[in-house]
């Protein structure tokens, strides 16, 4: 995990956000902040608000607030605009596209002059072998994977990760984190993540939602050595029951 540097810019900043869905709001007035360095979790009981926190910054949600990049707002651009100032989007379902190849996935995700093929490559070798399999055949772990690798193959300037270990084998758990605590050691990631093992492993921060607000934030230790507050935030007695 990478410590914060003290007074500088958080990459991510969110003030007042609300989302909405078909009218109904889902984000209650959200504040707070992605330091430029190490992973921040966003945690929170099934239905809080996570998932559609992360679609509000990325527009792919009714909203309103401000959202900062690095300082420069965003809150007012399409999603496109926001990818590519390199904020990259890991989505909880995966979404691969199941009748292309896993090369084809890589490709259309491919947005740099020089992707970064090798970095894709070296964090997921089981991938190399199936690059002329269509993605629709593989198991929920190598979608899992092909999924991470579309945003890991481009330079990106944040990523945020939705559930990406969400109904996978421990073993699969494990290589997932593996990937991702690379990545974070050059770039901040945003993460969603319901097994508190895989947080304490990742986090170097905590934020904590309820009915749409956040209601908690500090740091990822602060949080999961205090028994009572995992119960009253998250609903769960320790990390086991959580993995």
């Amino acid at each position: 995990m990478s410590g914060e540097q003290p007074g500088a810019e958080p990459i991510l900043s969110i003030r007042n956000l609300f989302g909405r869905i078909a009218g109904q709001q889902v984000v209650e007035d959200v504040t707070f902040d992605v330091p430029a360095t190490g992973v921040t979790a966003l945690l929170g009981r099934n239905g809080v608000g996570k998932t559609s926190t992360i679609k509000s910054v990325l527009g792919l949600i009714d909203r309103s607030g401000e959202v900062r990049l690095a300082g420069e707002r965003i809150d007012r651009l399409p999603t496109h605009r926001i990818v590519q100032r390199g904020v990259a989007y890991v989505p909880e379902d995966r979404e691969v596209f199941g009748t292309l190849t896993v090369a084809e996935n890589l490709r259309l995700a491919e947005r740099d002059r020089m992707p970064r093929r090798d970095v894709v490559a070296s964090l997921f070798p089981d991938l190399q072998a199936r690059l002329e399999q269509r993605a629709g055949t593989l198991s929920g772990g190598q979608q899992q994977m092909v999924s991470l690798a579309r945003a890991l193959v481009n330079e990106n300037r944040l990523l945020l990760v939705d559930e990406p270990t969400k109904g996978l084998a421990p073993r699969i758990v494990d290589e997932v984190a593996d990937a991702l605590a690379e990545a974070a050691r050059t770039t901040p990631i945003l993460l969603v993540e319901q097994n508190l093992l895989v947080v304490r492993r990742l986090a170097d921060r905590v934020v904590v939602l309820s009915s749409g607000r956040v209601v908690f934030t500090g740091s990822a230790d602060e949080l999961l050595d205090d028994h009572d507050r995992v119960q009253r935030y998250l609903g769960v007695h320790d990390e086991r029951e959580a993995a």
